[in-house]
Formats: structure tokens, C-alpha cells, sequence
């Protein structure tokens, strides 16, 4: 039998492994190091974001029905 071609192959296969292991470590190394800085899309639409919610907050503020305060009890009977 030819055992030295399958000794070859399984080392070949090993050393592509650990081609391939170092390949991920160095991509996982490039992604840390990477700052995020967003684009001018994402800066528009987070400041629209904010603005919007100010907005509605302030809305709801002014427009908002006031709640009736049914905690007190009628001096007089309704029924006389």
C-alpha cells in the first residue's frame, strides 16, 4: 500500500487548517481594532431621531387632555 501519499495529504490538510486558523485570527484582529464611525446617513437619521421624540414630547405636553382629578368626594348630594 502507499502510506506515504496518505502521510503526505494529511499534512498537507493540516497545514491548510492552520493557514486557515490564522486567517480568522487576523480578520477577528482587523474587525476589533476597527472604530466604528457612523456615515452621514446614520448621523442624519439618529439627529432626526432625537428630534422627533423631542417633538412629540413637547407635543403630548401642549395637546394632552388633562386628567379629571376624581379623588374628591362632592360636598352636597346630587340627589335634594
Amino acid at each position: 500500500m502507499n502510506n506515504w501519499n496518505n502521510e503526505y495529504m494529511a499534512e498537507y490538510r493540516r497545514q491548510e487548517i492552520i493557514k486557515q486558523m490564522e486567517q480568522v485570527r487576523l480578520e477577528k484582529l482587523a474587525q476589533s481594532s476597527h472604530v466604528y464611525h457612523p456615515g452621514l446617513f446614520t448621523r442624519t437619521m439618529f439627529n432626526f431621531a432625537n428630534w422627533m421624540i423631542v417633538t412629540g414630547k413637547q407635543l403630548r405636553k401642549r395637546y394632552e387632555v388633562p386628567t379629571a382629578n376624581c379623588n374628591h368626594s362632592p360636598k352636597s348630594s346630587f340627589a335634594r
